[in-house]
């Protein structure tokens, strides 16, 4: 996995036409995720680790998967087809008995929330990071204008 994979961090996530953009990548390079304008929001929440007043559907998640010895291992943006991208949740189960790893196609949203809430690896597919434009200078431009960035 160690070559076809690159760790990366979510670098900032700021308002955006259609929704918000989410600025992913690590020293080399940042590309940009468009989600919708709530998931965002999560995203930042659980960034901050600012309290909610009731849990939200990934906090349901994440208790379910407590409830069943179920954690995060990390997450894969696998590849971006049609403008959309596509990510891979890894999941672990551990009980008594043996552990279990699945992989779950899911959207890279989910995926960005539910491993900042579990403080769990991201990364994306090395093929896809060749691939995508690099944002550095645009993310570097917001910052220095003062524009809020997470």
């Amino acid at each position: 996995m160690k070559n076809d994979v690159v760790p990366i961090q979510i670098r900032g996530i700021l308002p955006a036409n259609s929704g918000c953009a989410v600025f992913v990548g690590n020293d080399d390079k940042v590309f940009v995720i468009n989600v919708e304008p709530t998931m965002g929001a999560i995203i930042g929440m659980f960034l901050r680790e600012t309290p909610k007043e009731r849990p939200l559907t990934h906090d349901l998640m994440q208790s379910i998967f407590k409830g069943f010895s179920i954690t995060v291992e990390r997450v894969v943006i696998t590849e971006l087809r049609n403008s959309t991208y596509y990510a891979r949740l890894i999941l672990q189960q551990q009980n008594e008995l043996a552990r279990k790893i699945v992989e779950i196609d899911a959207r890279p949203s989910d995926c960005l929330a539910l491993a900042t809430a579990q403080k769990k690896p991201i990364y994306v597919a090395n093929a896809l990071f060749e691939q995508v434009e690099d944002m550095s200078e645009v993310l570097n431009k917001i910052n220095e204008n003062g524009e809020e960035s997470e």
